[in-house]
């Protein structure tokens, strides 16, 4: 893999002219890299695999944290001669779930990064060809992404942080300790709180690597909502489309067997911990249950940023069938008013009263109502008549039915994301906990 020369000054990173027919691999760091933070915010997490040292390091820090760590904590600290308050009888749902999915997390993202390189990965090699808007705010979003994977596992490792603390001090000799038991229990507590930090950011951060670029496809979608507001030929939009299309193509591609195996593992953490809480004369309280619940709650998390984001952008990609029939029947009743030589429709009408305004609104007084749901792709907006003065019926018709026919969107192995399948899956899963709560405590 070819590195790229990239010579220092000001000229940035996303150069319209010089990389509009390269493919890129990897992408060397300079001083007015967009990527430069994310590059060293990976080789801090260890997870940075740009040469042979720091692969080795990545994969020793992986094995010890995710492995190691884990392994030695629950077989010899498992502290079964302990007291109730101190004993651990879920510690191994706890490990396996969170070393199973930070297993998977990781080696995607290895493989996501060798493959691809940081700069292919994240699209920023596609964004020459985007407009000035869409770079600029893809770019804030990179830099807030680093600070969205803070505030999940921030609070996670405070609360974790509390509990081994008062786990270790107030369990004194009872722990299983080697020598001094103040030194062993110290070294014992921070070696398991690394492992939980790296393992939480390793999780958190394939999932808002994968809500960053499916925000990069929603920024694309409504630029191209703005190809329906001016003047477009029909050739134009087709082609935007199938661009945008193919890009939720590969994306669909890289991330499917993460997404399955996350829903997969998460779901199976899920019933396991519902099930050893629910066996007859099951003590759960705080003490016993807390690391438990903290665990579940961050893996159900991180499954949810995955489906939100996966949801979201199949939502925003769908509604440009709406826009494009809505842009259809404006048309037409324009030419057909205007051929029978009746009175001016509320588009014409609107135009002459609201000069300067390219759209015109429905209900104006109700728009306050919708908050942030409302954009250029999903709105009560009339298209104004100068977007389609020059395109036929029959062009407007098939591209109408090709978006029809064609919908785009986040797909796990045909399976399109979206919140009919959110449904879906919500409803499955109830079945499945109501029929093991219906096995274990009698709910019928």
């Amino acid at each position: 893999m070819a590195d790229i020369d990239i010579t220092t000054g000001n000229e940035p990173l996303i150069n319209r002219e010089n990389n509009r027919n390269k493919v890129f691999n990897r992408c060397v760091s300079h001083q007015q890299d967009e990527l430069q933070s994310f590059r060293k915010y990976l080789r801090w997490m260890c997870v940075d695999h740009s040469s042979l040292w720091t692969a080795i390091l990545s994969w020793t820090m992986f094995v010890v944290f995710t492995l190691v760590v884990p392994a030695i904590s629950h077989f010899l600290l498992a502290c079964a001669d302990c007291d109730s308050y101190h004993s651990r009888p879920y510690d191994s749902v706890v490990q396996l779930s969170l070393s199973s999915v930070a297993a998977v997390s990781f080696l995607c993202l290895t493989r996501f990064v060798s493959k691809y390189g940081l700069r292919r990965f994240l699209f920023f090699d596609k964004l020459w060809d985007e407009s000035e808007t869409v770079r600029r705010n893809y770019t804030n979003q990179l830099n807030t992404s680093l600070h969205i994977v803070s505030y999940f596992v921030i609070p996670c490792f405070l609360a974790m942080s509390a509990y081994k603390i008062w786990w270790y001090a107030s369990g004194g000799s009872q722990i299983p300790f080697l020598g001094n038991v103040i030194l062993s229990d110290t070294v014992a507590c921070v070696m398991e709180l690394c492992s939980w930090l790296y393992r939480t950011t390793v999780i958190f951060l394939v999932c808002v690597l994968f809500r960053l670029i499916c925000h990069l496809q929603i920024l694309r979608l409504q630029d191209f909502a703005k190809l329906f507001q001016i003047d477009s030929d029909v050739g134009s939009i087709l082609s935007e489309h199938l661009r945008i299309r193919r890009h939720l193509r590969i994306i669909s591609h890289r991330y499917r067997s993460f997404i399955l195996c996350l829903l997969v593992l998460v779901t199976g953490s899920q019933f396991s911990s519902l099930l050893i809480t629910t066996k007859a004369y099951t003590e759960v309280n705080m003490y016993r249950a807390g690391e438990l619940a903290l665990c579940s709650m961050t893996l159900v998390t991180a499954l949810l940023i995955l489906l939100r984001s996966a949801s979201k952008i199949t939502h925003k990609a769908q509604a440009v069938t709406c826009l494009a029939a809505k842009w259809h029947v404006c048309a037409t009743l324009e030419s057909f008013e205007i051929a029978d030589g009746e009175t001016p429709t509320l588009v014409a009408r609107n135009s002459h009263s609201n000069k300067g305004n390219d759209v015109i609104t429905l209900a104006e007084s109700d728009s306050d109502d919708y908050g942030d749901e409302e954009d250029d792709l999903d709105n009560n907006n009339i298209i104004p008549a100068y977007a389609f003065s020059t395109i036929s019926f029959q062009k407007r018709q098939a591209l109408v039915s090709y978006f029809e026919n064609n919908r785009a969107g986040i797909t796990v192995y045909g399976f399109t994301l979206d919140r009919g399948t959110l449904h879906t899956i919500f409803g499955l899963e109830l079945s499945l906990v109501l029929w093991l709560l219906g096995k274990t405590i009698g709910i019928s």
